[in-house]
């Protein structure tokens, strides 16, 4: 037997062991985009899928376009877009840590059952793209910035996931801006409202509604588009203006659960600190802040030194969590 041999092999086998965990780590950047149609629209795609683009290379991440004007080579090659599109998702890991980020860009439709993403060739439509993600157990962040995107929240939505779209229903059908500003937000740092040095997707989701609704008033016109996000799996969604900064501060007249938490905690481009944390430490993180935010709900039925009693253990065990990194 030769012993170098096998010892160079034991070591690639554990170098391979370590390797898979980080590979597993990488985030997908996935952009499905319609055909522009009109020439006026074509800047504004344009924008947005260099905007992906650009954020997917800072947070070094795998970047994916199929649609558009797109040749795109990590894009699978053959059929529709449609089917390249399941073909993409049919490929991805469907556990672990990594975030799967899905943007959609174009012009949707809605005829009352059924919304859908014009693309080449054969449409997607929210059933479709709901019964593609159903094995996915990993983070997954569906951003949909076209008109009548609004049915997509209600099908998509489920634990782990954080849900954007453009309307607030399938109704509105006009050409939606808010993905050109959401485009724009997500590099910008002027979004990160907490200024903890990274922008989540909820600073970028105020940030575009916030812009799209200056957009209607400077020129005069009645908004026609309402963006809405959900992350607490309920469907039901949170518009912009319900959030004082980054915490939902309005409730619902029925009670439901206000979204927001999840959606700030997911990063694409990761501040130095954060890039600190191991995967499990973020994960430990993410669960405090979620216990923490529960238990500021419960507040009022609490009495309040049991309530500051139970505050203080969770925000020692957050601090600790920074303080060692793991």
């Amino acid at each position: 037997m030769n012993l170098g041999f096998s010892k160079f092999a034991r070591g690639l086998a554990a170098w391979a062991s370590l390797a898979l965990p980080l590979a597993a780590q990488q985030a997908t950047v996935l952009v499905i985009a319609g055909a522009p149609g009109e020439a006026e629209f074509v800047p504004d795609f344009k924008l947005q899928i260099e905007a992906w683009t650009s954020l997917s290379l800072q947070a070094k991440a795998r970047h994916v376009v199929i649609g558009g004007e797109s040749t795109d080579a990590a894009a699978p090659a053959a059929g529709s877009d449609r089917e390249r599109v399941q073909a993409a998702l049919a490929a991805e890991t469907k556990t672990g840590t990594a975030e799967l980020w899905i943007v959609l860009v174009g012009h949707g439709t809605f005829d009352g059952k059924e919304a859908k993403l014009n693309l080449r060739g054969p449409d997607l439509s929210a059933t479709d793209l709901a019964a593609w993600l159903k094995p996915f157990e990993r983070p997954l962040a569906i951003i949909d910035t076209a008109s009548s995107s609004a049915p997509f929240l209600a099908k998509l939505a489920a634990p782990r996931r954080v849900i954007v779209t453009a309307t607030r229903s399938g109704h509105e059908h006009n050409y939606a801006r808010f993905g050109k500003f959401l485009a724009a937000a997500v590099g910008d740092p002027q979004t990160d409202l907490d200024k903890d040095g990274q922008i989540s997707l909820l600073e970028s989701f105020l940030s575009a509604s916030h812009r799209t609704a200056e957009f209607y008033k400077t020129e005069g016109r009645l908004a026609t588009e309402h963006a809405l996000l959900d992350d607490n799996g309920d469907g039901l969604g949170t518009p912009a203006d319900w959030f004082r900064g980054t915490r939902a501060t309005k409730r619902a007249r029925d009670g439901a659960a206000l979204d927001g938490l999840r959606a700030h905690q997911f990063h694409l481009v990761r501040s130095p600190m954060e890039q600190a944390l191991s995967v499990e430490a973020r994960a430990r993180r993410d669960q405090l802040e979620q216990k923490i935010a529960e238990l500021r709900e419960t507040k009022a039925k609490l009495a309040e030194a049991a309530y500051y009693k139970e505050l203080e253990r969770l925000m020692l065990e957050l601090a600790a969590v920074y303080e060692t990194g793991t």
